[in-house]
């Protein structure tokens, strides 16, 4: 018997706010999560413990979720008919075909579904999300599911490779495309705005994140209270400056960020929503977080892009010899790690507190509280070249207080004492301190290291 292609749902009611649990996980994690946040800040204890229950419950898409791994058998049914025996086969060997061995929408290797309206090959985390635009893309197991001679003959004149030509043809060079270690709503609205808003097929459809300008209300969250309020955002390449305020009708900005320091990063465990920024820039030489999110997925993507865009094209200005290829990594960047640990003070005899930890390029960050808009502190990590290595262990004298896999950060002026509460944290901290300091330092990473020497 075939997987169907449809998804169940079932419906709750709290407090007068009506909830659907889909059996999707990808799309049960986007209402589910994001109705959670908005009953949370409304007070309503009823509506926040139904949604919680639906989004508490573990299921693909959520950072830290891992199912289990299975192989697949691929035997024929005792009712399959000869005919669909062969299509099996058929369509199993499309997969081998240059462009099909990997999702045609995320890039992960060996896809096991396929959209058979779409002719694409994807992975079983993007056929769940194709699923949320059944209207145009259904999809069927490779594996599992019956296919007719009519079905594997469209994937066969298709393909992945055939499909992108068309979908992606006018794809933005600042656009971001999704990878499948990405979260569920970039590979979401990447989806859909190539198959259902085929918005790379005309320049005419991608306005809202290639104009140069882009205003609107976005969801923020307050410095000292944490209540998130509405606010209005303006991006102006022309101004060079991402800035908002505080009322929807000031004309003097609460805060004005520079496009050449600024940087985006999608946040949803971090934040409480699928739909949470964290927009990082510098103020006076030090970082200032920024968390918003809005209700509607294509409208914080967008502003994402718009952001990437107005980078790209500031970069394009600063460096105008260096190839597209150099620029894109610096339009935004993921944090290359962050987490908990424990620190003492610059005399080592402090005792060893917990700190939210990120590390971000070559900052290292502390702060009391993961949400917190400025860091308590701020450290260079520069290259073994210059000096700075990351060692296993605390020195003999050192004892922390209650984590014991410590870390000792030598840099020329000073060594700094993290410890992890468990093996597996040191290790992986010790390979991402490894990852930038074996990294030559550019002549503008000089340039900041200078800064924190002669930091007051």
């Amino acid at each position: 018997m075939g997987v169907s292609s449809r998804t169940s749902c079932s419906v709750m009611t709290a407090g007068g706010v009506t909830v659907t649990r889909h059996a999707n996980a990808e799309s049960g994690l986007l209402t589910a999560a994001c109705g959670l946040h908005h009953a949370s800040l409304s007070g309503n204890s009823a509506v926040t413990e139904q949604f919680s229950k639906v989004a508490s419950a573990p299921r693909a898409g959520v950072r830290g979720f891992r199912p289990p791994r299975r192989r697949i058998r691929a035997e024929p049914s005792a009712t399959m008919t000869s005919d669909q025996v062969v299509n099996r086969q058929r369509v199993k060997r499309l997969v081998e075909k240059p462009g099909n061995g990997t999702c045609a929408d995320c890039g992960a290797a060996d896809p096991e579904w396929a959209s058979y309206t779409l002719g694409v090959f994807v992975c079983q985390s993007c056929s769940g999300l194709h699923r949320n635009i059944a209207r145009i893309s259904k999809v069927k197991s490779i594996l599992l599911d019956p296919w007719s001679s009519s079905e594997v003959e469209f994937m066969d004149s298709v393909g992945n490779d055939a499909s992108k030509a068309k979908y992606e043809r006018l794809v933005p060079a600042f656009y971001y495309r999704p990878s499948h270690t990405d979260c569920t709503l970039l590979r979401d609205q990447w989806i859909r705005a190539k198959y259902e808003r085929e918005e790379f097929t005309s320049v005419e459809r991608q306005e809202p994140y290639s104009a140069g300008y882009r205003e609107g209300f976005l969801w923020k969250r307050g410095r000292d209270n944490g209540q998130y309020l509405s606010r209005r955002f303006i991006l102006s390449e022309r101004e060079g400056v991402l800035k908002y305020f505080n009322k929807h009708d000031a004309r003097e900005p609460k805060a004005m960020m520079k496009i050449g320091s600024l940087n985006a990063t999608f946040q949803p465990s971090k934040i409480g929503t699928p739909h949470g920024l964290q927009i990082t820039y510098l103020k006076d030489n030090s970082t200032r977080n920024i968390f918003v999110y809005h209700e509607e997925g294509k409208e914080i993507v967008d502003w994402f892009n718009a952001i990437r865009a107005a980078r790209f094209h500031y970069l394009q200005v600063a460096f105008p010899v260096a190839a597209v290829s150099e620029l894109l990594p610096k339009l935004t960047r993921n944090f290359i790690r962050e987490g908990y640990m424990e620190k003492t003070g610059p005399k080592q005899t402090e005792g060893f507190k917990k700190r939210w930890f990120t590390l971000d390029d070559r900052r290292l960050m502390y702060f009391k509280d993961l949400l917190d808009a400025y860091a308590r502190g701020e450290v260079f990590i520069g290259s073994k070249e210059s000096g700075y290595t990351a060692l296993p262990g605390l020195p003999p004298n050192i004892q922390s207080s209650h984590w014991q896999f410590g870390i000792t950060i030598v840099t020329p002026d000073r060594n700094f004492l993290f410890a992890c509460e468990t093996e597996r944290d040191q290790k992986h901290w010790i390979t991402a301190f490894e990852t930038v300091i074996n990294r030559p330092m550019l002549p503008q990473d000089y340039a900041v290291e200078a800064f924190f020497k002669h930091k007051p």
